[in-house]
C-alpha cells in the first residue's frame, strides 16, 4: 500500500479495527450513525420523509451531505490515474486500478517474465485475505475470469435433468443468459422469465411478488422449477433487486439460488455468507477497480443459518484440480470448492494479485463507507434528474431503500419517444464525450418495458467514490444542454 493510502486508511480504521470518526464531519458521522448496518435504506429514511412535499429539501440535504467530506473524497480520487480531460461515469463498464494495484501489477508481471515464474496455485492465500471483506470463507469465494465465467460456473455446474424450470427475468445480461440457453440446448431445461417494472413506482415486495406468483403458477401447471437466477442490481435500469427478500422466496420453494452480482464487488458492502445464495458472480474490474480478466465467485460450501436448504449437486466445468467428493450436509466444508474453481492450470497471479491490491484498498477505506458515499451520490443525481426532467423519467427506483444501487438509467430526450431511437440515443451518447470539456463517459442500455412496442434506449450513469457532487451537477447541465440542442 503506497503513503496516500496508508494516510486515507490511517484516518478510517485504527488498530481497534472500528471505523474512527475523526476524518468525517459531524454532519457525515450523523449520517453513518442513522445508516447502521443498512445500505443506504435507512439513511435516506429521515430526509427524504421531508421530501415528500418537497423535493429541493431533499436535493439541499443529499448535497451538503455529499460537499462536508468532499476533501476525503478528492484525496480518494487522487489514488487513481484518472485522465482529469473526462469525468469517468460508466463504472459499469469499466473501471480504474489505483495506483498501488497498477503498479503491484506492473512489478510483478517484469518479475514473471525475468524468472520465468509459473502459476501453479489455488490462491488459497490471497482467498484467505479478501473473503472477510465479502463476509465468507475462502473454501466459498473463488477467482474468475469475470462475471461471466463466473455465472458459467454456476450454471453449467449444476447437474440438471431435463424439464428442470429456471425461473430469471427479462432484464438479464447475456452472461447469465447464455449459459442459461446452453444449459437448455444440452439438459433440456427450461427457461420462465418475470417481466420486470421499470421507473419509481415499485417496492421490494413487487418482486418478492412477482417471483412467488410465477413459481407458483408454474407448479400449478406441474413444472418442475428447479432455480431462481436474478441480476441485483440489473445492469439495464440499476434496480437492486431485493436479495434478502428474494432469498426468502428461494428458501420458501426450496429453489437453487444464482445471483448475476457484476455490480456488487467494490459498490455494495455486503456479507455474502448472511444473504445465503448457493452462488454470487461478479466483476473485479467494475466497480472493485481491479484488472480486466478478473471476478469474485461466492459459493455456498456449508449449511449455514442464512440458508438451511441442502447443497446443490455440482460439477466444475473449468479446472484442473478435482476429487470427487460429497457436499457437506452441515456447516462445515468436506472440500474447498473455490480451489476447484480458481485452479485452472497456470494463471496469471500479477493479475489476481492486483485485484487483492484493489480489494485491500476497498477494506482498509471501509466497504460500507465506499457505498454509502456511492449510493448517496446516486440518490443526488436520481433526485437532479426528478427535478429537471421530472421523476416518470427514470427507469430506476429512487424511493423504495431497497431497490436503490449506485446505477441510474433514465431518459433525457425533449420528446419522450425519441428514447425508442437507439442511433439518438447512442449519439448522445457520444456527444456528452466530444462536445463537453470535461467530457463525461457514459453508456446507453437496451430496457425491455412492459407494454411498450419495443426496447427504450436509456441513459445510463454510474457514480463511484471519484465522482464529486459538483460532478453531477456539471453532468445534469451538461446532459439539459444536450438534449435541448437535440431537440
Amino acid at each position: 500500500m503506497d503513503k496516500r493510502t496508508a494516510q486515507l486508511a490511517a484516518t478510517d480504521r485504527p488498530a481497534t479495527g472500528t471505523i474512527s470518526e475523526e476524518h468525517w464531519s459531524p454532519r457525515r458521522r450523523d449520517f453513518l450513525r442513522i445508516l447502521g448496518s443498512g445500505a443506504l435504506a435507512a439513511t435516506l429514511g429521515p430526509i427524504a420523509g421531508c421530501s415528500q412535499g418537497n423535493a429541493s429539501s431533499l436535493i439541499d440535504e443529499l448535497r451538503r451531505q455529499l460537499v462536508a467530506d468532499d476533501r476525503f473524497w478528492a484525496e480518494a480520487n487522487a489514488m487513481f490515474p484518472l485522465n482529469p480531460a473526462k469525468r469517468f461515469m460508466n463504472i459499469g463498464t469499466a473501471g480504474s486500478m489505483p495506483n498501488v494495484a497498477l503498479d503491484l501489477f506492473d512489478r510483478e508481471n517484469r518479475a514473471k517474465a525475468a524468472e520465468c515464474l509459473s502459476g501453479y496455485t489455488n490462491l488459497l492465500a490471497e482467498r484467505t485475505q479478501v473473503a472477510p471483506g465479502f463476509g465468507v470463507d475462502p473454501d466459498e469465494l473463488a477467482f474468475s475470469s469475470n462475471t461471466s465465467s463466473g455465472m458459467c460456473h454456476a450454471i453449467l455446474g449444476i447437474q440438471w435433468n431435463p424439464g428442470d424450470v429456471v425461473v430469471t427475468t427479462n432484464h438479464e445480461h447475456p452472461g447469465g443468459d447464455v449459459p442459461l440457453a446452453i444449459a437448455a440446448a444440452r439438459y433440456g431445461i427450461e427457461i420462465s422469465r418475470v417481466a420486470l417494472p421499470v421507473g419509481n413506482n415499485q417496492t421490494a415486495a413487487t418482486y418478492v411478488t412477482l417471483f412467488d406468483d410465477q413459481i407458483r403458477a408454474l407448479r400449478t401447471q406441474g413444472k418442475r422449477v428447479r432455480a431462481m437466477m436474478f441480476s441485483a442490481p440489473t445492469y439495464k435500469t440499476g434496480t437492486m433487486l431485493p436479495i434478502a427478500d428474494l432469498m426468502e422466496v428461494a428458501k420458501r420453494h426450496e429453489l437453487i439460488s444464482i445471483v448475476d452480482g457484476a455490480h456488487l464487488p467494490g459498490m455494495m458492502a455486503y456479507h455474502y455468507g448472511d444473504l445465503g445464495m448457493d452462488f454470487m458472480s461478479g466483476a473485479g474490474h467494475k466497480w472493485q477497480c481491479g484488472p480486466g480478466s478478473t471476478g469474485i465467485l461466492i459459493v455456498r460450501n456449508k449449511i449455514r443459518p442464512s440458508n438451511p436448504l441442502p447443497l446443490p449437486n455440482w460439477y466444475p466445468i473449468h479446472t484442473s484440480s478435482w476429487t470427487p467428493r460429497a457436499r457437506t450436509t452441515n456447516g462445515t466444508a468436506t472440500w474447498d470448492i473455490a480451489s476447484v474453481i480458481t485452479s485452472c492450470g497456470s494463471l496469471h497471479t500479477p493479475m489476481f494479485h492486483a485485484l487483492v491490491s484493489s480489494c485491500g484498498v476497498w477494506d482498509q477505506l471501509g466497504r460500507k463507507k465506499i457505498e454509502t458515499y456511492d449510493l448517496t451520490l446516486a440518490a443526488y443525481l436520481k433526485e437532479r434528474i426528478a427535478e429537471v426532467w421530472g421523476v416518470d423519467r427514470l427507469y430506476s427506483p429512487k424511493d423504495d431503500p431497497k431497490l436503490v444501487s449506485a446505477l441510474t438509467s433514465f431518459n433525457p430526450f425533449m420528446t419522450a419517444g425519441d428514447v425508442l431511437n437507439s442511433t439518438k440515443s447512442g449519439q448522445f451518447v457520444a456527444r456528452m464525450l466530444s462536445d463537453y470539456s470535461p467530457g463525461f463517459v457514459i453508456r446507453n442500455v437496451n430496457v425491455p418495458v412492459v407494454g411498450a412496442p419495443s426496447d427504450h434506449y436509456a441513459i445510463r450513469i454510474s457514480t463511484h467514490l471519484w465522482t464529486s457532487v459538483d460532478d453531477i451537477d456539471r453532468l445534469v447541465a451538461a446532459m439539459y444542454d444536450l438534449s435541448r440542442k437535440m431537440g
